[in-house]
């Protein structure tokens, strides 16, 4: 396998699967690998759909994770869909997994899916600070599609009593709650992510199920960094490198 300028290949010690990634448009962080652990009620042979697939970093966690899973991930940056291909075909998962370019806005489907997963830009259009590199403020802002725009895609795309997760910064929870509410996804689960103990948190990982029942449930904080500055044994426990 070729790589261009400014790519490198890390592999993902899971499964022998391997990722191709660009260092100037970004790689993929620890949010992703939360939000891969914390689907885990996703069953074998299941559909699932990811809105923002980016460089397909979800699509190869879940792969590995379930079993004759389907897979189906949309990615509205051209370049960013053109490097998930890559990496199906570079893992040879084409059986299972395919990637779409296109805005979650224009996304439909001829079924409904079993699950979907989403990794969504995190900050409003004109908030925060905005990254010189068209690909990071895409994937980092709302330019294209908002919150609003994610959730009633998933909405619309998944079978009834289907499970939508979720990972969003702390700051956007009651955004996505009315938002879920309003496109009748019922949040079931949330668990806030910390970067250590006695910290506030940073990220929030929310289930959503749809026309379910009221009923939250609030898990127990995930802590990523102990006291000494090191993967807490949980985390080391989600990357798959118990001590």
């Amino acid at each position: 396998m070729e790589i261009g300028e400014n790519e490198r290949i890390d592999d993902l010690e899971i499964s022998g699967l391997r990722i191709i990634q660009n260092r100037k448009w970004f790689c993929f962080g620890i949010d992703s690998v939360l939000l891969a652990d914390f689907a885990r009620e996703i069953h074998e042979g299941n559909s699932i759909l990811d809105l923002g697939a980016g460089n397909g970093i979800l699509e190869l966690l879940i792969f590995a994770k379930v079993k004759n899973a389907k897979i189906t991930g949309i990615e509205v940056q051209e370049e960013l869909c053109e490097l998930a291909k890559r990496n199906i075909i570079f893992n040879g998962i084409e059986d299972n997994v395919k990637i779409l370019n296109i805005n979650v806005n224009d996304f439909k489907s001829d079924f409904e899916f079993d699950a979907i997963i989403s990794n969504p830009p995190y900050k409003e259009k004109g908030t925060g600070k905005c990254n010189e590199e068209k690909a990071k403020i895409i994937a980092r802002h709302e330019e294209l599609a908002t919150l609003d725009d994610f959730v009633l895609t998933a909405s619309k795309s998944l079978k009834d009593k289907g499970a939508f997760y979720m990972i969003n910064r702390a700051e956007r929870l009651s955004d996505c709650i009315c938002s879920f509410r309003k496109y009748k996804l019922e949040p079931k689960i949330i668990r806030f992510v910390h970067s250590k103990v006695n910290s506030a948190p940073v990220l929030f990982l929310i289930k959503g199920v749809k026309n379910a029942n009221k009923f939250l449930k609030i898990d127990e904080p995930l802590y990523v960094y102990d006291e000494s500055g090191k993967y807490t044994k949980e985390v080391l426990r989600i990357y798959g490198k118990e001590e």
